[in-house]
């Protein structure tokens, strides 16, 4: 595979060729947002875009880009974090937007499997879930926008992984269109086919680089009888853990989710969002936002009620707010959710999406603020799914300050945070992917055997390597 430096642009003369075998309005020039990146890292180029209505117009598209050699980039909402669906510079590609292809298909309720586009915007495949008494578990803060493809593409995480898992777990089979522009029609809604090598995990988490997911199989689950929701004030992140613990053998699989945050997010709602209402006037320097699901019969508020007594008896915790009514769940998660555009607005040096082993969590925390204070003078705000042991550990300038104070310590920031995470059996990217952001970590703290593989199975599926160029693989 000779990369992207091989490949040649979509000029005039290709668009023409493509445009002859397609319907008049699937092709059009590049709006700008299919070029834009949300952390305005990357600048994004394109010499066309498409917009198939069907996985047979998709196969034409990257048949016709394979024989031009001309990349592809495939484009779901546009919401990752990594740059995998912008391709800042060499020969211009085609950019190949997933969001005419949104049906629902088919939703199985008694077998709880729904099947649908890959274009679908995870909140309406969420909604198709509840139209049917069912629940579609998957939940990112850009749910209204997102769409499945994506979701897949990046093995998305989200707040319900500790008991539903990533978006792998979540998806049965999958239909795609391989980089040679051949349909695979592997839309199985079996639990079980043990018949080889396992294409749909391949392609999920491939992050656009072998192939085009075109529609999926997804697992649904039964709606929780009852949800229960409270906001707990923990002495530490160790003793957040006790109390994960705690609650798992209280509860079982009826914990949802576990969020913890720190006082800085908190005060940072209140620098730059205060119409946001924050739970305490004097915020605790941690507290776990914890949400249950529990079976017919079982009473969440009561659950909730106990492990707090408990937490409190050994502790752990120190104060607590139970919801009362679902408004008040939607306040506390609403605070959760607007952490991401709080920082945002404040803008961060560095921002990184670790994941470590829950033992060693609390020792990180401990070490890392003394570490990178070595190197600069930051304001830290650590966020994030206690529960799967991912992090989102990101770093601010002091009031007063920008970021760009900061750019000649940025990367080596960065470098500290990220070795202080492998060093401890951790991972640098948790649940953002690689994209074009972090190709070079990959390449740094990647196991050699594992990039050897990976690099054989790209040249073998991509030999012309068309897709998506330069994400993932350097």
């Amino acid at each position: 595979m000779d990369g992207a430096m091989s490949l040649n642009p979509a000029d005039p003369t290709f668009v023409e060729t493509l445009a002859a075998q397609l319907p008049p309005d699937t092709l059009r020039a590049p709006e700008p947002r299919y070029l834009e990146d949300p952390r305005d890292i990357y600048r994004g180029q394109a010499g066309v875009v498409a917009l198939p209505r069907s996985v047979e117009e998709v196969a034409t598209i990257v048949r016709t880009a394979a024989a031009a050699r001309v990349g592809v980039i495939p484009y779901g909402g546009g919401t990752g974090l990594v740059g995998a669906q912008v391709m800042p510079e060499g020969p211009a590609p085609l950019i190949l937007s997933l969001e005419r292809m949104a049906a629902i298909r088919a939703v199985y309720p008694q077998e709880n499997v729904l099947i649908a586009e890959a274009g679908s915007i995870l909140a309406d495949v969420q909604a198709a879930a509840r139209g049917a008494n069912r629940l579609f578990p998957l939940s990112l803060a850009s749910e209204g926008s997102c769409r499945i493809g994506g979701n897949l593409a990046t093995n998305a995480g989200g707040v319900n992984v500790l008991r539903y898992g990533n978006t792998r777990e979540l998806c049965l089979g999958l239909e795609a269109v391989l980089p040679d522009g051949r349909i695979w029609h592997g839309l199985t809604r079996l639990r079980k086919d043990n018949t080889g090598y396992d294409l749909r995990n391949l392609l999920v988490g491939s992050e656009g680089t072998l192939g085009v997911i075109t529609a999926a199989a997804l697992k649904l689950s039964p709606v929780p009888a009852g949800i229960g929701t409270a906001l707990i004030a923990v002495a530490s992140p160790a003793a957040a853990l006790e109390m994960l613990a705690l609650a798992r053998d209280q509860l079982g699989e009826g914990v949802s989710a576990f969020e913890l945050i720190h006082r800085q997010g908190l005060d940072f709602l209140a620098e730059v969002l205060p119409q946001v209402r924050r739970p305490w006037d004097h915020p605790p320097e941690w507290c776990v936002l914890i949400e249950v699901g529990l079976a017919q019969g079982l009473d969440p508020e009561a659950a909730l009620g106990t492990l707090f007594e408990a937490a409190m008896e050994r502790g752990l915790a120190t104060d607590g707010l139970i919801a009362q009514n679902v408004a008040q769940a939607r306040e506390f998660w609403t605070v959760r959710e607007h952490l991401p555009e709080a920082n945002r607005r404040i803008g961060s040096v560095s921002s990184h999406d670790i994941s470590l082993p829950l033992g060693v969590l609390p020792g990180f925390l401990a070490e890392a603020p003394e570490v990178v204070g070595k190197i600069g003078d930051f304001r830290i705000n650590c966020f994030g799914h206690l529960g799967d042991g991912n992090l989102h550990y990101n770093l601010f300038p002091q009031k007063g300050r920008s970021k760009a104070d900061y750019a000649n310590v940025r990367d080596a920031a960065k470098d500290a945070i990220h070795d202080m995470v492998m060093q401890r059996g951790g991972s640098f990217s948790a649940e953002h992917g690689v994209g074009r952001l972090k190709v070079k970590e990959l390449e740094r703290y990647g196991d050699p055997v594992r990039l050897a593989a990976m690099r054989a199975i790209k040249a073998a599926l991509d030999p012309l390597g068309i897709m998506n160029p330069g994400a993932v693989l350097a």
